[in-house]
């Protein structure tokens, strides 16, 4: 059986298209069955890749724009950090 997860040098966009040819696969319904649940396994890992590979992205984009921000009106001291988890669990 092939490996589940991918290799660390695989893109997102490489990660994709193997997980879209999967799914096509799947859908033609022509596996058999041991077949089908490797390619269930596998596109499983290459979706939680796929997701851990975006969510890594919005964090640095929101690093990169929480950076950007100006410091708070009152003079206290930028905290990056404060900033980071104000974006991501303050609901807007």
């Amino acid at each position: 059986m092939a490996d589940l997860l991918p290799g660390q040098d695989l893109s997102f966009e490489e990660a994709l298209a193997q997980l879209e040819e999967l799914v096509a696969r799947l859908e033609e319904g022509r596996l058999p069955l041991a077949d089908a649940v490797e390619h269930y396994e596998r596109g499983m890992a290459l979706a939680a890749y796929c997701g851990d590979l975006l969510d890594s992205a919005e964090l640095r984009i929101r690093q990169v724009e929480a950076a950007d921000a100006p410091a708070e009106a009152n003079g206290d001291e930028y905290d990056l950090n404060e900033e980071i988890g104000r974006l991501l669990f303050d609901e807007e």
